[in-house]
């Protein structure tokens, strides 16, 4: 009995516990469906505010759209209107241009009918004339001798103008030979040495131990040297000989005589060394005053100041492109003097001023400024004659020349400069220098080809006959050498010859 109550229990019990999951399942399905409810009217409102936020979007942006058509609408009809008021100012300008010209044909026609009415009264001048000649029988024979002459006048004054310049040539062709004799026989006269240009001296050594000697412990020998005679040694692998360079040539020499007798001494020592070179300047300064007196005394110049004459000494010892200046002097004199002789200068002048004219070289390097103007002012502040100054000074054109002896020593310069195996300048400077001439050629217009030729000694520049004619080939001619003459540097002259050459070809068939 307890079982059968115990079992209509539990089965109570479970039809009990199964309703009230039944009921509870339900109301947990209610609760969600009501929740999705609320959710779905939520979706459903937020849908529809989204809509009608994008209806005011598209509604703003409608209206944007509206308005920015509208702007470029109205700046497009303002261009519209800016290029219709250009149009109508351009066509105001053509109608006044076209008035200008309606203008100015009027005048030509105006001028033209002018043209043809003196055109008329120049034939009608032209037959009073023939009819005026036509009388001429009853002129009196003065008159038609006046006449005569007055006609033949005009129609030979070009073939007078042609004579002259045929006259003017001849007397050139004249001048040029004279000149070349005159040159030719003060050459021909004068005969001198040429003295290699140097920069350094060399010294023989009797061993190559001389050399240790000479340096001196930690070098105080050479250094001592250097310092007493203002030079550079050089003590390099040369075998037996060392080198003294310096650009100031009295300085070499007395250098070079003080090492020659330190070498034959052999005591070598600073103080030695001082004693040395002050005994070497001495002997040097006394060689100096000998060959100025011995250049004036060759020459032919008296009563020079001392000065002048150690300065004249000094120039032993220099030396331009090769050619020893002290030679160079005398020889100028010379030929000054031959030259002066055949076109009648005043030979005193001459060979003064020749012997003088380089004598701003000695001081040159102690001195800024032109050789020619600084032995020019030596040679005034010594009470040189006047004339004789102005030919140390015009001798380059520094200055203006003022007399025929300053174009006699210029010539006799060029000429000693400018002989065969007078001077010579170094490969380099001869391959810069001829380069240099021939880019001066070359940048002028119509220019085709430059040849320099004879050592540098001419220029041949061949032009286009197209691009110049005679007489540009004649103005080129002068300005090449006047450019040649401001920008380059060379011993002599230089000739400038410019050819233009036209040919005509045609072939036979």
């Amino acid at each position: 009995m307890d079982i059968v109550i115990t079992i209509i229990v539990a089965i109570l019990a479970a039809a009990a516990g199964t309703a009230a999951g039944y009921y509870y399942y339900r109301n947990i399905v209610d609760q969600r469906i009501k929740s999705s409810e609320l959710r779905a009217a939520e979706l459903i409102a937020h849908a529809e505010a989204k809509s009608k936020e994008l209806e005011l979007q598209s509604q703003e942006e409608s209206l944007h759209l509206r308005e920015e058509g509208e702007t470029e609408i109205r700046r497009k009809w303002q261009e519209v209107e800016r290029q219709e008021e250009r149009l109508q100012k351009r066509q105001e300008v053509l109608e006044k241009r076209l008035e200008t010209v309606d203008k100015k044909e009027r005048n030509l026609n105006k001028r033209q009918s002018q043209v043809d009415k003196k055109a008329n009264d120049i034939e009608k001048i032209y037959e009073e004339r023939q009819a005026e000649l036509q009388r001429v029988s009853n002129m009196t024979q003065e008159d038609a001798k006046g006449e005569l002459l007055k006609i033949v006048e005009e129609q030979s004054r070009q073939d007078m103008a042609r004579v002259i310049r045929q006259v003017q040539a001849d007397i050139k062709e004249e001048a040029d030979s004279k000149a070349r004799e005159i040159i030719i026989l003060a050459m021909q006269r004068i005969a001198s040495d040429q003295v290699a240009e140097t920069t350094v001296s060399a010294v023989p050594l009797p061993s190559e131990d001389m050399k240790g000697r000479i340096i001196g412990r930690q070098g105080r020998n050479i250094r001592a040297f250097e310092t007493a005679t203002g030079v550079d040694v050089i003590v390099d692998d040369t075998p037996e000989a060392i080198i003294l360079t310096g650009f100031d040539p009295v300085r070499r020499e007395v250098a070079r005589l003080a090492m020659s007798r330190l070498i034959t001494d052999g005591r070598i020592h600073p103080a030695r060394i001082e004693r040395l070179v002050k005994k070497a300047q001495e002997d040097v300064e006394r060689v100096i005053q000998e060959e100025g007196e011995r250049a004036a005394f060759e020459a032919g110049v008296h009563r020079l100041h001392p000065e002048l004459l150690k300065l004249l000494g000094r120039l032993k010892f220099r030396t331009s492109y090769g050619q020893n200046q002290h030679a160079h002097a005398v020889e100028a004199s010379r030929l000054a003097v031959i030259i002066a002789n055949e076109v009648g200068a005043k030979v005193d002048i001459c060979r003064e001023g020749a012997l003088l004219h380089d004598i701003g070289k000695a001081i040159d390097h102690e001195m800024e400024g032109a050789h020619a103007i600084i032995g020019a002012e030596m040679a005034k502040r010594y009470g040189v004659n006047p004339k004789v100054v102005n030919c140390i000074a015009a001798h380059h054109h520094e200055v203006e020349q003022e007399s025929l002896e300053a174009v006699v020593v210029e010539v006799a310069d060029a000429i000693s400069g400018a002989r065969p195996g007078a001077r010579r300048e170094s490969l380099d400077n001869y391959v810069k220098r001829i380069k240099s001439l021939e880019d001066i050629a070359k940048s002028f217009e119509g220019v085709e080809e430059t040849f320099a030729i004879q050592a540098g000694r001419e220029i041949r520049i061949i032009v286009r006959p197209e691009q110049v004619d005679d007489y540009a080939a004649l103005t080129m001619s002068r300005e090449i050498a006047r450019r040649v003459e401001e920008n380059l540097q060379y011993p002599g002259q230089i000739k400038v010859t410019v050819i233009r050459e036209t040919r005509a070809i045609d072939y036979a068939k």
